[in-house]
């Protein structure tokens, strides 16, 4: 699987930004998506997943009703809707796929393709 992240970029606090993930080399529907971020200094932690049907979603609290995942499967896509950006959201984002079975997947280790990371910076 390759993935092409894109839509990172330097913002106002309060601003609003939209990553996307472009996947290939295998059928969409049978791949997890995941969004990660990585903070200088920090561990990289989860901050968005979505099943392979699009059904199931999980969010990291700090992000819980700003950002939103979404899929679209005719276009391969996975998308990361940023809203209400504060500066602590400023990092490094990667989006991830997973081939596992199940529902949503938010353990690191078990996501098997990772896309190159997109800066996103949230000016205060």
């Amino acid at each position: 699987v390759q993935l092409q992240a894109s839509g990172g970029g330097l913002v106002q606090a309060g601003e609003s930004l939209r990553l996307s993930c472009a996947a290939s080399g295998r059928t969409f529907s049978s791949i997890g998506m995941g969004w990660f971020r990585q903070a200088p200094g920090k561990e990289r932690e989860l901050v968005a997943a979505i099943s392979r049907s699009g059904g199931r979603t999980y969010y990291v609290d700090s992000v819980k009703g700003r950002f939103t995942i979404f899929r679209d499967t005719a276009k391969n896509t996975v998308y990361l809707q940023m809203n209400s950006l504060k500066s602590e959201d400023t990092a490094v984002y990667y989006c991830a796929a997973n081939i596992r079975p199940w529902n949503v997947v938010v353990t690191t280790t078990f996501y098997d393709y990772w896309g190159q990371g997109t800066l996103v910076t949230v000016s205060s």
